[in-house]
């Protein structure tokens, strides 16, 4: 992978009373997105297989704090661009 990754979590959701959230993993061209709490990519343009497993290996042992930051965004002060 390069010296640059950069992630990002989405929101939380809620379907059938199961919480979940996305994470979203952009090195240059290549992006990935797993969902959370399953730890898994769902989607991947352009990381080799062993990139894939050190995605899903990190959000499985930092797996509190991608929860914490799901719940701690706030969509409409994301949407108005207020900190």
């Amino acid at each position: 992978m390069s010296d640059s990754l950069n992630m990002s979590v989405s929101q939380a959701f809620k379907k059938n009373g199961k919480k979940y959230a996305f994470v979203t993993f952009r090195d240059g061209e290549r992006e990935a997105e797993g969902r959370i709490p399953n730890c898994k990519i769902t989607r991947n343009n352009g990381f080799d297989e062993g990139e894939v497993k050190l995605l899903e290996e990190y959000m499985k042992r930092e797996l509190a704090n991608l929860k914490k930051m799901a719940t701690d965004v706030d969509p409409m002060k994301e949407f108005f661009h207020k900190k």
